[in-house]
């Protein structure tokens, strides 16, 4: 298997192939608009245009799963994420990432990853608030919250995944590496 055996909704609710980003290297990231993780949009936005015109997208599917952090409409959070970040890449449908609704490919990310922890004082305060939901939660390879981020390389397979405390820059040369 591979990423693109799955179909994923646009913002509008139509169903589109993964093969449609064959030969891409794609992020794909849960993300939340009200969340303390929500200025990585500006990051992410930084790193789409950086690497872009080789051959790179970003795939951003809303998520309300974690402490709510995306409680509005799909237009109201792309008016948001446009307006504040000034992003241009792909946003899709809200969608869930864990449990029985889960959308498949994101099921498929997560049990084909391994959970390798939260990283500095941030990663300590996740930790906890993960921990009051999922006692279990160092253990299993569920999502844990909003902007974990897996990269896929050009022929669909899984490169990393990355949770929402890894840095940036690190990213930055996984992508580099892989394009």
């Amino acid at each position: 298997m591979n990423a693109y055996d799955f179909e994923i909704l646009d913002r509008e609710g139509k169903t589109i192939p993964m093969t449609r980003f064959k030969g891409k290297v794609l992020l794909i990231v849960n993300t939340a608009t009200e969340c303390s993780f929500t200025n990585q949009y500006k990051e992410l936005q930084e790193l789409y245009a950086l690497f872009r015109e080789r051959g790179f997208e970003i795939l951003d599917f809303p998520c309300d799963q974690f402490g709510n952090g995306a409680s509005g409409s799909s237009e109201e959070i792309r008016s948001f994420c446009t307006e504040k970040f000034g992003i241009t890449f792909m946003q899709f449908a809200k969608t869930e990432v864990v449990g029985a609704n889960a959308l498949p490919l994101f099921k498929w990310l997560s049990d084909n990853t391994r959970f390798e922890g939260f990283k500095g004082v941030r990663g300590a305060i996740v930790s906890n608030a993960v921990k009051k939901q999922d006692r279990d939660y160092k253990s299993n390879s569920k999502i844990k919250w909003n902007f974990t981020k897996f990269l896929i390389d050009r022929n669909g397979h899984i490169v990393a995944r990355y949770e929402p405390t890894d840095s940036i820059k690190d990213i930055k040369k996984e992508v580099e590496k892989t394009l």
